[in-house]
């Protein structure tokens, strides 16, 4: 059941209104597709009309930057909503989530690439989290079944709704980044994290180290310093605190630390595969050698309890001065 949420339809209008400005023109060339990438936006029971006139609105702005500037295939982008128009939208229920999930078992292999975006409100009630849908809700522990079935080892999960913060612990795992706009179940007014993450999708110096893509890691800093000037612009209280958890604790954190946000920083909206986005034979080698070190990212990221300190931080700053040249070779040989 949806609870009634008091923040006002003028606040929560204003991320809508940053993300509107900065959308991309149509006038821009696509991105080249990326058959290597698949997303799934629940959009997730409104309540109240305002709030459903938002979330339909943020779902149709977040799906046009995946395929318009980040090369997503519009045929791999499945979309659930409260109340659908076009055929291809299927309703927000449990059960059109978990068919979802079992569809996407079969498409999926071990090399692709999983992002799932929950757009809606959330509830907890002090010993489960859960996201609410039409009808009866599916709680995190479900969540994390439904994912724990898929093939892929890297699996994006965006949970931007209110009381969101307790998916962390129940869907960490070993190459799944974990973002969410609260930073725990308690923090229950309705969000505005999905507007900024969508400004943040949309804006060019996202990327904040120039090498040409954007990372999760830095679509999620970029969000969340929105939301803490859009509260403090206001002269209100926060009410969400997003989190990030990549390395499998467990435990987010609103920034880069506690060796939080490796995996996130080397995981791209915008990657491409070696096979499918190669124009030439060098650009090819490339992507393969940024598929290599990416890899390599990871297992040196679980392999941290076990090296000494100074050492995991030394490998850890070579592999990425790496991968940063990489894509920026790559990046020259697109232009």
């Amino acid at each position: 059941m949806v609870r009634r949420y008091i923040m006002s339809f003028i606040l929560i209008m204003l991320p809508a209104c940053v993300a509107c400005a900065q959308t991309v023109s149509p006038q821009k060339k696509l991105a080249p597709l990326d058959p290597n990438k698949f997303a799934v936006i629940i959009n997730g029971a409104g309540g109240e009309p305002a709030y459903a006139k938002q979330f339909e609105e943020w779902t149709s702005q977040l799906s046009s930057v995946l395929t318009e500037r980040f090369g997503f295939d519009s045929k791999q982008i499945k979309v659930l909503t409260e109340k659908p128009v076009d055929p291809s939208v299927s309703r927000a229920t449990a059960e059109e989530v978990k068919r979802t999930f079992a569809v996407l078992k079969s498409q999926l292999d071990a090399n692709n690439i999983l992002f799932v975006f929950l757009i809606g409100h959330g509830s907890f009630d002090g010993k489960e989290s859960k996201f609410n849908l039409v009808g009866p809700d599916l709680s995190a522990s479900e969540y994390n079944v439904l994912l724990s079935s898929l093939p892929t080892r890297r699996v994006v999960v965006f949970n931007m709704a209110s009381a969101s913060g307790e998916f962390v612990k129940s869907l960490a795992a070993k190459g799944r980044i974990v973002i969410t706009a609260t930073r725990n179940g308690q923090e229950t007014n309705a969000t505005r994290f999905t507007g900024f993450l969508i400004a943040a999708l949309n804006a060019p110096d996202a990327d904040t180290d120039q090498d040409g893509h954007t990372s999760v890691l830095e679509a999620f800093t970029y969000a969340n310093r929105l939301t803490a000037e859009f509260y403090k612009r206001a002269g209100r209280l926060a009410t969400e605190h997003a989190l990030l958890e990549d390395n499998g604790d467990g435990v987010g954190h609103e920034k880069v630390e506690a060796g939080e946000g490796l995996l996130a920083r080397a995981t791209y909206l915008d990657s491409l595969s070696g096979d499918d986005a190669a124009a030439t034979a060098a650009t090819g080698r490339l992507i393969k050698e940024r598929s290599r070190l990416e890899g390599e990212i990871e297992q040196w990221i679980a392999h941290k309890a076990s090296v000494p300190e100074t050492e995991y931080e030394a490998t850890l700053e070579r592999l990425f001065i790496e991968l940063a040249k990489v894509n920026r070779s790559i990046k020259q040989a697109g232009s």
